[in-house]
């Protein structure tokens, strides 16, 4: 979970093991697990963390361990398990938490400053929960789809139905006045079909995702106002992700690609030519809809690497660079950089200084002109055919291939896994698994 974009589930969420505050601290586990804490805090740093940590008698680090691993179903069976005949605690514990109010001056301020700022006419809300909330709610509710793009269609995070986190984004952006040149509701085919799909309104719906900004709510909400089952939302996905390939929509799909992209005879579907237009719109490189160019690449300036590497910092500065590690947290990154006696820092304002490669290339023309062209070919080498050179990495590297494709055991260096990962991922995003 990514909570630079979205809040943790609310504190009074007991539907992980029946206790207050854990679903929120189950979804701040993960989000720290994969560097993406935002401005909340986890463990040991949070004060209901810290109670609820207590309560169950697991420490921060082994909880964070338990919700990788973990769904909420199998966490909340480990932590039942823990709390074996803590049922009356527990109860008491969900009790006081949802009714305490502030009592000190820091979080009585809190409550006065969120109700000032985001609901001065409620004269409800009262309690730290209450407060917590309207916080959350407060910082995440709004969408500007003038400035960057909803999500992917392919993105699943929503009641696992493609679509539904996309239209999540424009109904909040629509409520906001900020829906730009984007459609929502019956005005959206796609859309269109979802409500269809769900039996729900696009109203209704707008309310819902404005008043649930956390996935995991606004998913909980769908599965009470919808009965859909696993087996019908898979074929929904697969009819939808398929769309444009067959029939009256193959044609609908030239068409519409003639007109807004006519170079790109590679585009499919009309959820590719979503992701693409978005992209191209913003002026993107948005790498949680597709990976950066090869490892091998080495079209740019003759290095190996340094293609992608470009593709990750366009797409860090787009706040778009998905699971991917750059710069310093990359080992090819850190190995390109210091072939080229530059900084994170450096080419990172290179990138952002520069309209095109070509601009960028100039403004590189210095590191690049010093490395002759046999230093260039020892570097590539060097990069392509690294592997791991210990038991921990190759560990690493073993459980990797086992995760992406098991049959590949022939694999041998990082750039051959990198490639692997890339395709095995978006492959996997585009089917649903």
């Amino acid at each position: 979970m990514d909570l630079t974009k979205q809040p943790p589930r609310r504190p009074s969420n007991t539907i992980v093991a029946g206790i207050a505050g854990l679903a929120r601290m189950t979804d701040k586990a993960r989000a720290s697990n994969n560097e993406k804490l935002g401005d909340f805090k986890y463990g040991d740093d949070s004060g209901l963390d810290r109670e609820v940590l207590g309560l169950i008698g697991i420490d921060a680090k082994e909880f964070a361990i338990a919700a990788g691993d973990k769904t909420d179903d199998e966490l909340s069976e480990w932590v039942i398990s823990k709390v074996s005949g803590k049922k009356e605690a527990i109860s008491q514990f969900n009790q006081e938490e949802i009714t305490r109010e502030p009592q000190d001056d820091l979080h009585v301020g809190l409550l006065k400053e969120r109700l000032a700022k985001f609901a001065p006419d409620r004269n409800d809300i009262k309690t730290v929960f209450a407060s917590i909330e309207l916080d959350d709610w407060g910082c995440f509710k709004d969408r500007d789809l003038t400035q960057s793009p909803p999500r992917s269609p392919y993105v699943r995070d929503v009641f696992s139905v493609v679509g539904v986190a996309r239209m999540a984004d424009k109904a909040r952006a629509s409520m906001g006045g900020k829906l730009g040149e984007y459609q929502f509701g019956e005005n959206s085919g796609l859309d269109k079909r979802i409500l269809d799909f769900t039996g729900i309104d696009a109203d209704h719906f707008r309310e819902a995702a404005y008043t649930h900004p956390n996935d995991c709510e606004l998913s909980e909400w769908l599965g009470g106002n919808c009965k859909k089952n696993a087996q019908e939302i898979s074929i929904f996905n697969a009819h939808e992700v398929n769309y444009g390939r067959y029939g009256m929509a193959l044609e609908q799909l030239k068409i519409r690609r003639t007109e807004i992209h006519p170079d790109r005879a590679d585009i499919e579907t009309f959820f590719d030519l979503m992701d693409l237009d978005d992209e191209t719109c913003f002026g993107l490189t948005d790498l949680s809809r597709h990976a950066p160019r090869s490892v091998y690449d080495e079209t740019v300036g003759g290095v190996a690497g340094l293609a992608r590497m470009i593709d990750k910092y366009r797409a860090l500065h787009g706040c778009s660079l998905g699971d991917y590690w750059v710069g310093e947290d990359s080992g090819f990154d850190r190995s390109i950089l210091e072939f080229l006696d530059l900084s994170s820092s450096e080419f990172s304002q290179a990138v952002e200084r520069s309209d095109n490669e070509d601009a960028l290339l100039n403004s590189l023309d210095n590191c690049l002109g010093r490395k002759s062209a046999v230093e260039k070919t020892e570097f590539n080498n060097k990069l392509l055919t690294l592997g791991p050179d210990n038991d921990q990495q190759l560990t690493f590297f073993c459980e990797a291939i086992r995760n992406l494709d098991p049959k590949r055991r022939e694999l041998r260096s990082w750039a051959a896994l990198t490639t692997l990962d890339d395709q095995i991922s978006f492959a996997r995003l585009k089917v649903g698994t």
